[in-house]
């Protein structure tokens, strides 16, 4: 299936999530809202599948939410340096670090 035009659950399905788990990164604000069509359904792309499957694989390591946020505002400032990147993800490595020793 292309990634164009997708309904919740396709999208869902591609990035291998539930319809809930997209309404709610929706609801969080870390997957943006989309238009609605006549019909009142949500029509996704690519670029979402793309933003979803980033969310799923930083959350699966543990990342928190609010990481997450930091790490998609960087990565929308490609021109920016990497120094923040580094240190969100230094941070979050040091906490699984304690979480280990604990």
């Amino acid at each position: 299936m292309q990634a164009a035009n997708l309904k919740i659950g396709d999208l869902a399905r591609l990035a291998g999530c539930g319809v809930e788990t997209v309404r709610h990164y929706e609801r969080e604000g870390l997957l943006p809202t989309v238009a609605r069509t006549s019909g009142n359904y949500r029509l996704y792309g690519e670029a979402h599948v793309q933003r979803l499957r980033f969310i799923r694989r930083c959350r699966a390591l543990g990342m928190s939410q609010d990481e997450v946020r930091t790490l998609l505002d960087l990565q929308s400032r490609p021109g920016e340096n990497c120094e923040a990147v580094d240190a969100c993800v230094t941070a979050h490595i040091r906490h699984v670090e304690h979480r280990i020793t604990e």
